[in-house]
């Protein structure tokens, strides 16, 4: 990258994985910039800042036209989500390079923000299909105790001889960090990223580093407390951890401990619930609490708060998710006018 996307890097806070998506995204559209090109630089890191301060908006709009025609790796179409990603990943971009960029005698790159006049695409489904989509992919109510039960019980029959050893290494791991998922609504890297202190047994609470490092305190579901301390207890001896290693979750590869990564809870995960038959990702286990949160409370500032969100936008498409209330009020619609014609 060039050094205006270093510089862009260190100036921002966003999470790991966000860096990690935004930083593709736009080493695909600089790719995009020299394929037809509007840059002549022979590789990404000579791509100069005056390039993006020439851009017009029918150049970025073209691009956009290029994401939606492009498939991805599964042979798909870019969706509406992937393709709002890049523009978002442009538009902090942007916004760096034009206000927050201390360049030269405190002035920004450029003044001129095209992407001002870039909107977002339009999401065509509606927070009723996406609710059904999303009920369906989610372990509510005894499915998610069927689940675990299942890990413990039948998955070491399912799994090939090679597998069985690893399984039973870290069956205890796998089982608590799906349990703490479920039971607190963290994301999977801030999951990852828990450490030994974060840990409240007695109280039930767990400190979170969130999205852009702020730091937060949630409560964990009685549940899941056994699950957690039946790892705690193998935790040091199992995985040759010393006084020193901070991370909770654990790993051992080429005879190191290390932190177990967010791809790797993420691949254990789909491991998991594919053999189970509801294949999933985590964040779906995520899901999974916030939907059952607001079906007990009906109140989206707590479930924001659970999740960790700065407003109760993410959280409409809970309202949704069960419909019985707007089953019922069709049936008493219906109800009464039949009672009403069979009156007349």
């Amino acid at each position: 990258m060039p050094d205006f996307v270093k510089q862009y890097n260190l100036g921002t806070n966003h999470s790991l994985t966000t860096t990690y998506q935004y930083l593709t995204e736009i080493r695909r559209f600089f790719d995009w910039l020299r394929q037809e090109g509007i840059s002549s630089a022979q590789d990404n890191q000579h791509i100069l800042p005056d390039t993006l301060a020439n851009l017009r908006r029918n150049d970025i709009m073209l691009y956009i036209d290029n994401l939606g025609h492009t498939k991805n790796k599964q042979g798909h179409l870019n969706s509406p989500t992937t393709i709002n990603r890049s523009i978002n990943a442009l538009r902090s971009l942007f916004k760096f390079l034009t206000i927050t960029a201390d360049n030269n005698n405190g002035k920004s790159y450029f003044e001129r923000n095209v992407m001002l006049k870039i909107e977002s695409l339009n999401d065509t489904k509606t927070l009723n299909y996406r609710a059904h989509v999303l009920e369906s992919h989610m372990y509510t109510g005894n499915l998610k105790f069927e689940f675990l039960k299942f890990i413990a019980h039948d998955y070491e029959n399912k799994c090939n001889k090679q597998a069985k050893p690893g399984f039973k290494k870290n069956k205890e791991r796998d089982m608590a960090i799906i349990a703490l998922i479920l039971g607190t609504g963290i994301r999977v890297s801030e999951c990852a990223g828990v450490d030994m202190q974060d840990l409240n047994i007695k109280d039930a609470i767990l400190d979170v580093t969130r999205k852009g490092g702020q730091k937060d305190s949630v409560p964990i579901a009685e549940w899941t407390l056994d699950y957690i301390k039946k790892y705690k207890k193998i935790r040091a001896e199992r995985y040759m951890a010393d006084p020193k290693q901070t991370a909770f979750f654990l790993t051992r590869w080429h005879n190191q401990t290390k932190r177990m990564t967010t791809n790797a809870i993420e691949k254990m995960v789909n491991k998991y619930s594919a053999s189970f038959g509801h294949p999933l990702t985590p964040h779906k286990l995520r899901h999974t609490l916030a939907s059952e949160l607001y079906a007990v409370t009906k109140d989206q500032v707590l479930v924001a708060q659970q999740l960790g969100q700065k407003g109760t936008t993410a959280t409409d498409l809970y309202t949704h998710v069960d419909q019985k209330k707007q089953r019922a009020a069709l049936n008493i619609i219906s109800n009464e006018q039949q009672n009403a014609n069979e009156s007349k």
